[in-house]
């Protein structure tokens, strides 16, 4: 196995780009250096299914036999094909009764299901794919001292990985493959989510999926409205906290005129097969699936470009990556040139922080994924809203801008829009649509009051006061553009004023007769 990866490209593979074939360079020589386990670490569009049949290929003409392990049945017919398309047609399909079942061949595409009741074939060389997923079947094989494994994963964040793999191969960042074009930017609108102060949480230190999904029952209504609004007409992948929460989602989806439907492990392998043929098509009459996470590892459909975040987490990132990744695959073919994610449940600020230096710089080591995925991110402490980069105004931006390169200090990867964002209400009187329209109005409101000395100040000081935290450091007064104040923010300022002045005139008749 040393010569594992040659320069030379085995007919029916597609030459590798530039960062396969620097992963294909690492592994060989991780090999050489005596790792006889490795962990691929590589984002959704990287090719991991890619390397791992070429790692298969280069198996079996060495005479060796391989398996693909697969986590998730969905993913067999769909890795089958793959080897199929690189010319890899002798293989067998462990995976219930399938109808390319044969132990005898040298390749096995293998369901992990299947092999815990039935066993494993004749295997030296082991692809364990989504390997983040640790499962006991292929923990042990791995300890094996004739097994070579091979990891797949775009979020090695588990506990217990680093013991089991001893080298992390990462070629590639999302940002060095979305400047590639393989995948496409993630454009964030942080939407209306539900509240989960208080929620029971599990022995994990998540929230409960009944906790979660009882909650956002509670949005299901802006759910829709908001995906009306800004991603209709778009392939769009839905994440619920529940089962329950998926089937509302879906009834609600289709009341809207909407055709969607549900992928869970209530759904059949028969009715699976038929949505993941029928949501493949371009023009596709399904444009929602809807799904807890059966869709959130491995399932790929090129054109998504919406996907819909309602699985509240708060220590997670792995999981939240996974869901979000399924709609960054590009698609030159269908136009695709972004992904919209309609945050309804928190997620993209809770792990902003983790997931920019995830976006920018990888994984240094499994170690440190290990601990991505045990913090528990507070709720509700990183409100800070931007409207995207400060150069290019891309969205979302936090530090660094993931269009135009463009960094600063403490800025928030979060980009709001007005109309996905909470209205601002005080003592029940709505005073804007929302933050950004209140600065609008604000900003309105002192250029044209006579009373008003200082045209920055004064914004910047009442919008404190109202919202309780100061405008982001990116929103100016002076490039603030004019727009209509309401009625009933202008009678508060007014009011404010003239209370002001009552207190002012208070105070000095009080020092009169002091005096």
């Amino acid at each position: 196995m040393n010569s594992l990866f040659e320069n030379e490209v085995p007919a029916g593979f597609k030459p590798p780009r530039p960062f396969q074939a620097q992963a294909m360079k690492n592994i060989a020589e991780g090999i050489l250096a005596g790792h006889k386990n490795q962990m691929l670490m590589a984002p959704t569009g990287g090719g991991k299914t890619y390397l791992g049949l070429r790692i298969a290929h280069k198996a079996l003409k060495q005479g060796k036999r391989a398996t693909f392990l697969c986590d998730r049945i969905t993913l067999i017919d769909q890795t089958s094909a793959r080897a199929d398309e690189y010319g890899l047609t002798d293989h067998g399909v462990i995976q219930g009764d399938h109808h390319r079942q044969d132990w005898s061949k040298p390749l096995q595409i293998a369901s992990v299901q299947t092999i815990e009741s039935r066993g494993w074939p004749k295997t030296d060389v082991l692809i364990v794919d989504e390997a983040h997923t640790m499962r006991e079947t292929w923990v042990k094989k791995a300890e094996e001292e004739g097994v070579r494994v091979i990891g797949l994963s775009a979020t090695p964040f588990s506990r217990g990985l680093g013991k089991i793999f001893t080298n992390l191969v990462a070629p590639a960042t999302m940002h060095e493959l979305t400047l590639e074009g393989i995948l496409v930017p993630m454009r964030v609108l942080s939407c209306q989510k539900p509240d989960m102060d208080g929620a029971k949480v599990d022995n994990f230190g998540e929230w409960q999926q009944g906790e979660a999904g009882a909650r956002g029952m509670e949005i299901i209504g802006d759910v829709v409205s908001e995906w009306l609004r800004h991603a209709e007409g778009r392939k769009t992948i839905v994440f619920g906290a529940t089962i329950a929460h998926c089937e509302e989602l879906c009834r609600h989806f289709n009341e809207a005129g909407v055709l969607a439907a549900t992928f869970t492990q209530d759904t059949t392998p028969p009715v699976r097969k038929g949505l993941v043929k029928e949501f493949s098509k371009p023009d596709s009459v399904v444009r929602v699936l809807i799904s807890v996470e059966a869709l959130a590892k491995g399932f790929d459909v090129q054109d998504v470009g919406c996907v819909v975040d309602c699985r509240p987490l708060r220590k997670s990132l792995s999981t939240a990556i996974q869901m979000w990744g399924r709609g960054l695959r590009s698609s030159p073919e269908t136009g695709k040139t972004d992904c919209l994610l309609l945050d309804h449940s928190g997620n993209i600020t809770r792990f902003a922080e983790d997931f920019t230096t995830i976006y920018f710089d990888g994984l240094a080591s499994l170690d440190k994924g290990e601990a991505l995925d045990k913090a528990i991110r507070p709720e509700g402490k990183d409100e800070r809203e931007r409207t995207g980069c400060p150069k290019c105004s891309y969205k979302p931006f936090r530090q660094r801008c993931m269009s135009c390169g463009f960094e600063i200090v403490a800025q928030s990867l979060i980009g709001h829009e007005a109309g996905a964002m909470k209205e601002v209400v005080l003592n029940k009187k709505k005073l804007a649509d929302d933050k950004l329209h209140l600065w609008r109005q604000l900003c309105t409101f002192a250029r044209n009051t006579d009373w008003v000395k200082s045209k920055s100040g004064y914004p910047y000081m009442q919008f404190k006061e109202i919202t309780g935290s100061p405008p982001p450091s990116s929103w100016h007064a002076d490039s603030a553009p004019v727009v209509p104040v309401s009625a009933e923010l202008a009678k508060r300022l007014k009011g404010k004023r003239q209370s002001l002045h009552i207190a002012a005139a208070a105070a000095r008749k009080k020092q009169a007769v002091a005096a």
